[in-house]
């Protein structure tokens, strides 16, 4: 079941166009906080237990979906999100929010009991993120990253990397990847992102952890996600209306909807 990847590496394309792609989301606040999925509740409960106490960072916390499901556990938090507008859309919903890339964030001598990463670590420097997070956790701290893989019928998959290719053969990152393939990619994540922690010696591993949950889409709902993905910002308007058309055509023909069948991935370690 091929899926669309929900962020290319970027580690493996330059610093400038990683640049853009990070700050692509901003502009379509409003889509990205309706469409992106709520993390399930089974993980947010079992990082609220992992963590000492209430105070929590939310590195990359967008349009606050995770901040505003840690303060309704009863967390403190606080998002640090480089985009503007995204932190702008946050703050209105509630969450306190200080604009900054996390690698350079100042925390004012504020010291904290979790970082969390929802769907953003891979935006942040795999060498700086950690060291970071290290000077703002208390001992026996705890960060937490989590990312969600999700499929789509064959044939819509198909269709998406197709059309995609065809109007942007020039692309610098795949898109379309089988539900196995965009597994295996986060499982290793977690695990490369657990073994930079630790290579610091300011961390130990405390476990990976994983759900699985199913979500339906109708043809609009789904067409609305793939707008807020990082690489639409690299199409012009004609080309997103073409790759949109495609994808239209191709959930139309399994029926307007489709249930996508999604696992959410957990990293987290503790603090020596």
């Amino acid at each position: 079941m091929p899926t669309l990847a929900n962020e290319p590496e970027p580690e493996k394309v330059d610093k400038q166009l990683a640049e853009r792609l990070a700050k692509s989301f901003g502009t379509g606040a409003a889509r990205y906080d309706r469409t992106r999925p709520p993390y399930p509740d089974e993980l947010v409960e079992r990082a609220v237990t992992a963590s000492p106490g209430p105070r929590v960072v939310e590195v990359g916390c967008g349009t606050g979906t995770l901040s505003r499901q840690l303060i309704a556990a009863g967390c403190e938090v606080i998002g640090v999100e480089h985009d503007e507008l995204m932190a702008g859309f946050a703050r209105e919903t509630g969450v306190q929010v200080e604009v900054s890339k996390f690698e350079t964030w100042d925390p004012a001598g504020r010291e904290f009991d979790a970082v969390v990463a929802g769907q953003s670590w891979h935006w942040v420097d795999p060498e700086q993120g950690p060291r970071q997070a290290a000077r703002v956790l208390r001992p026996g701290g705890v960060f937490i990253a989590l990312w969600h893989v999700f499929s789509t019928p064959d044939s819509v998959a198909q269709a998406l990397a197709d059309t995609y290719q065809r109007i942007a053969p020039d692309t610098t990152f795949r898109v379309g990847h089988s539900r196995e393939e965009a597994l295996k990619f986060y499982q290793w994540g977690c695990e490369r992102t657990a073994e930079k922690f630790v290579a610091t010696g300011e961390f130990s591993e405390l476990g990976q952890w994983s759900t699985d949950w199913d979500k339906t889409y109708t043809t609009a709902e789904y067409v609305d996600l793939i707008l807020t993905m990082s690489p639409i910002a690299l199409l012009t308007r004609e080309q997103t209306a073409e790759l949109l058309d495609g994808v239209r055509t191709a959930v139309d023909a399994v029926g307007g909807s489709f249930t996508s069948n999604y696992k959410t991935l957990a990293v987290a370690v503790t603090r020596n």
